[in-house]
């Protein structure tokens, strides 16, 4: 794997915007906590600090080593990272006597900095901190200023070291992905090689090399995901991919079928495993989110390991886990916090003796889309929405029940199908219904009724770490809530959820 930049974090929530704008621009990054560095630093060509929501003043901030980094390539400092090296070498770092958060523009830029090539003053950028540096320590020099900001951004003497006070990665900042690669390309002369092709030739030949003439065992889904990732372990090891389809009896409407319908003309093996009575005997009495994550997730390594026992010599469990999931997935020692476990993340229980191979865990969805796409997969279902792993058992809020399932399989189809209909689904990153518990009064005819109420939800995104809303048309909303009030029993009141992410995720468990 190609180890280009090094991006470390600092529980900002702005750290894997910084690894897209990267990405973006054809370049390999990982992201990794501020304390817990690679072993292996020479495979790297540049560094980047994120941001964080401490001070650097706090004496709990974090304090990264950077001894094998700082003057051994380049390296940039993004607000708090420059705030960090700044306070650390002797600057003052202090609390701002104007609140810097949102639009500012450059109002001076150092002539002749390769750092600033292409980018006017009066640029626009994005503010976001409480403290400033007031003062740099000796061998920095300034090299951009705002009208309130005096040290925008300065440069190490001697060094391809940088520091900014505002934040490159995010929209608001108009030449944001300029000065990223001037940085990147123009100074650390990193290549820019990370193609869609270069991946899939890259983790092809890897795959062979760890799986050799093994069998390996693919929970699919029929989502993008798992689709990709078994068409790439196709390519390497062919026959011995061995995938499963599970019905965890949380699929959409009529989808067990369907997805099985799918895969027929794409070369796969296939076999389709009806496992839903074991997964509602799991979540019986189960509300808490959580648990029922844990509850599905141990569920469907019973079945894995029931069916990989049926395959002489499987060594390997593969999945479809990918860089968000992995991300939300881990504390990064208090700044950032585990947002929600994920059943794809981690490792397998001792009982089970398979090893798990991850083909996409380095990928942001829109990547693994053009992976796909690099590959041949159909564009119809490269551009299926996302579909959470455990399934409409989330969407449930509260504890799961057949007939509670059933309802709302009935409302998604009728929202999902009219999202088509209505030539809206392509312009959603992903949409759902939840089942709210909560009654509510309601008249139908002459009578009184007291039933469940359903939220619709239907989000914009480009890799599911950030996401709006969709502002759907008002008649097509007050279409599909008469349909599911009409059609299913039980339910009485519809509401669309209009909620960001953050601060809100996108499902509701």
């Amino acid at each position: 794997m190609q180890k280009n930049v090094l991006i470390l974090d600092f529980g900002s929530q702005y750290t894997q915007l910084i690894a897209r704008r990267v990405r973006e621009l054809n370049i390999y990054c990982e992201i990794h906590p501020f304390n817990k560095l690679p072993e292996d630093l020479s495979v790297f060509k540049a560094a980047i600090l994120s941001g964080s929501p401490f001070s650097c003043r706090n004496p709990e901030a974090p304090k990264p080593d950077l001894t094998k980094i700082k003057g051994k390539i380049p390296l940039l400092g993004v607000c708090f990272g420059a705030q960090f090296m700044a306070h650390n070498y002797g600057g003052k770092v202090d609390s701002s006597n104007t609140r810097e958060f949102g639009r500012a523009n450059l109002s001076f830029i150092k002539d002749g900095e390769l750092f600033f090539k292409n980018i006017l003053e009066q640029s626009q950028v994005w503010m976001s901190h409480s403290d400033s540096i007031k003062d740099l320590p000796e061998h920095f020099t300034r090299i951009a200023s705002t009208a309130d900001v005096l040290n925008a951004a300065y440069k190490i003497d001697g060094e391809d070291t940088y520091g900014i006070q505002f934040h490159p990665e995010v929209y608001h900042s108009t030449d944001g992905a300029q000065l990223l690669e001037n940085f990147l390309v123009k100074i650390a002369q990193v290549p820019q090689s990370w193609t869609p092709s270069a991946f899939v030739d890259m983790t092809v030949s890897e795959l062979k090399e760890k799986i050799g003439t093994d069998k390996v065992i693919l929970g699919l889904s029929g989502g993008v995901d798992s689709t990709v990732a078994a068409t790439l372990l196709h390519k390497a090891i062919g026959k011995n991919l061995h995938c499963i389809f599970v019905n965890n009896g949380l699929l959409r409407k009529n989808e067990f079928d369907s997805v099985l319908d799918q895969y027929k003309d794409m070369g796969l093996n296939v076999k389709g495993v009806d496992a839903t009575d074991r997964f509602m005997d799991a979540l019986k009495g189960i509300s808490d989110p959580e648990k029922k994550r844990k509850a599905i997730g141990n569920s469907f390594i019973e079945v894995f390991d029931d069916e990989s026992s049926l395959v002489e010599d499987a060594t390997f469990l593969a999945q479809g886990t990918i860089y968000p999931d992995v991300i939300e997935s881990i504390s990064v020692n208090g700044p950032s916090a585990t947002i929600k476990s994920h059943h794809n993340v981690g490792g397998l229980p001792d009982f089970m003796k398979l090893k798990v191979v991850e083909p996409l865990r380095m990928l942001f969805k829109d990547e693994v889309r053009r992976v796909g796409a690099e590959m041949g997969i159909d564009q119809k279902l490269l551009g299926r929405h996302p579909f959470p792993g455990p399934g409409l058992a989330i969407r449930i809020l509260g504890d799961i029940t057949l007939e509670k399932v059933r309802v709302l399989q009935e409302v998604d189809a009728i929202f999902i199908d009219a999202l088509r209909e209505w030539h809206l689904y392509d312009k959603v990153w992903q949409a759902g219904a939840i089942l709210l518990p909560v009654d509510s009064v309601g008249v139908m005819g002459d009578e009184r009724t007291y039933e469940k109420v359903v939220a619709l939800r239907a989000v914009e995104s480009t890799d599911g770490m950030t996401a709006d809303w969709v502002d759907l048309p008002h008649k097509f909303l007050q279409k599909v809530s008469n349909q599911i009030i009409n059609r299913v029993k039980g339910v009485n009141r519809v509401v669309y959820d209009i909620s960001s992410k953050p601060p809100a995720t996108i499902e509701w468990e």
